[in-house]
């Protein structure tokens, strides 16, 4: 790279110079010369203190990542035979973990002679489902996949009380 657009230390663009000279100049303040934008044509140069650079760029990344919302999801199993209770207790489980902006898998798993009737699973998840419509949303449909029924259920916007 025979040419790079310098920035000064002060924030000023200096313009296009000779690398050797921009070298110079950042010597010269007793700063380093850091490379900022590689692919621009010609490259872009800033003089300042790298320690200093490295820290405000960690802080930055820090501080996005700190903004992110991450989202867990929590598995609440079901059988098609299960008690009228157990069902509701489940039901509080699931819209706990939907409180605190989790999502929610919700599995039905079946065995033996269960599978002829995944039809009970299914009326099962839509009970769950129904029971949480005021606070979550169905993320697709109920899948099925060999011994078990899924459905995800994520939390409605204004509802993450966090």
């Amino acid at each position: 790279m025979p040419e790079v657009r310098l920035i000064d230390s002060d924030g000023s663009q200096v313009g296009v110079v000779k690398t050797p000279q921009a070298l110079a100049m950042a010597q010269a303040k007793e700063l380093d010369l850091v490379e900022i934008s590689p692919q621009a044509k010609p490259p872009v140069c800033k003089i300042v203190n790298f320690s200093k650079f490295r820290y405000e760029t960690e802080k930055r990344e820090k501080e996005a990542r700190k903004k992110q919302k991450v989202y867990q999801v929590k598995e609440v199993r079901v059988r098609t035979r299960i008690g009228e209770h157990d069902l509701e207790v489940k039901i509080k489980h699931a819209r706990e973990f939907i409180e605190d902006g989790n999502k929610v898998q919700l599995t039905a798993m079946f065995s033996g002679r269960e599978m002829q009737h995944k039809d009970l699973g299914i009326k099962i998840m839509n009970r769950i489902k129904d029971a949480l419509a005021d606070i979550a949303e169905p993320e697709g449909r109920t899948s099925s996949m060999g011994t078990r029924v899924f459905l995800t259920l994520a939390p409605k916007k204004q509802t993450v009380t966090k």
